[in-house]
């Protein structure tokens, strides 16, 4: 399970942080300011850290130094829009730079890329009566060999990397078939419909009424 460090002196934003995070697979602890970040990494290691730049104590930028030194990739997360903070904390190292407000479908992405960028994202997946090797794109329920279509098995991978979380329709055609795509939602609808054939997943993506879909895994 990867460990990530969110460094967040707004408890309302960091709860909800870690409570998403913690839906999504990840173990989560976190730090009120910078001061009490820097013992986390010290006595701790971290997949990755979630950074606010406005902190009392150590101020986010301040922390890049310390995080590098430790080996922790960063993401920013800020309400500071001006495209100098962007840059500044870009060029300091960090991996990524979300601006505040965002949704946590966006923010996990992200973590996803970052951790693969990392070569800390693993390779094979099982979920649900499925096995996924990443690095081949293969396929298996119960060891046979399944075939997807390429809109096919990225839709799978974001029900199996987001489990139990709701995807609106519309992220989903966000997220899988990307911003050029203008097509409507009905699009992911007949997607998931051969998906659950083909993976014997009838039961275990829920159909969540007028919102969108749900992979139920039991925990």
């Amino acid at each position: 399970m990867y460990r990530i460090l969110i460094v967040e002196d707004d408890s309302s934003i960091s709860d909800l942080l870690k409570m998403n995070l913690t839906i999504a697979g990840y173990e989560c602890d976190t730090a009120c300011d910078g001061a009490k970040a820097l013992s986390a990494i010290k006595h701790n290691k971290y997949d990755l850290a979630l950074l606010d730049i406005m902190l009392p104590e150590v101020d986010g930028f301040e922390l890049m130094p310390y995080m590098d030194k430790h080996c922790v990739p960063v993401i920013y997360l800020s309400a500071k829009s001006d495209v100098g903070d962007r840059v500044r904390g870009l060029r300091l190292g960090a991996e990524d730079y979300l601006v505040k407000p965002f949704h946590i479908l966006e923010l996990l992405v992200r973590i996803e890329k970052v951790l693969s960028r990392n070569n800390k994202q693993p390779e094979i997946i099982s979920l649900c009566g499925v096995t996924v090797n990443e690095k081949e794109r293969k396929i298996y329920v119960n060891d046979q060999e399944v075939e997807l279509k390429p809109m096919e098995y990225n839709l799978m991978l974001m029900f199996m990397k987001h489990p139990n979380m709701v995807l609106s329709r519309e992220q989903l055609l966000h997220n899988v078939w990307g911003d050029d795509y203008y097509g409507e939602t009905r699009t992911v609808d007949s997607h998931v419909a051969v998906i659950r054939k083909k993976l014997n997943w009838s039961d275990k993506i829920v159909t969540i009424h007028r919102v969108g879909y749900k992979l139920e895994v039991e925990k």
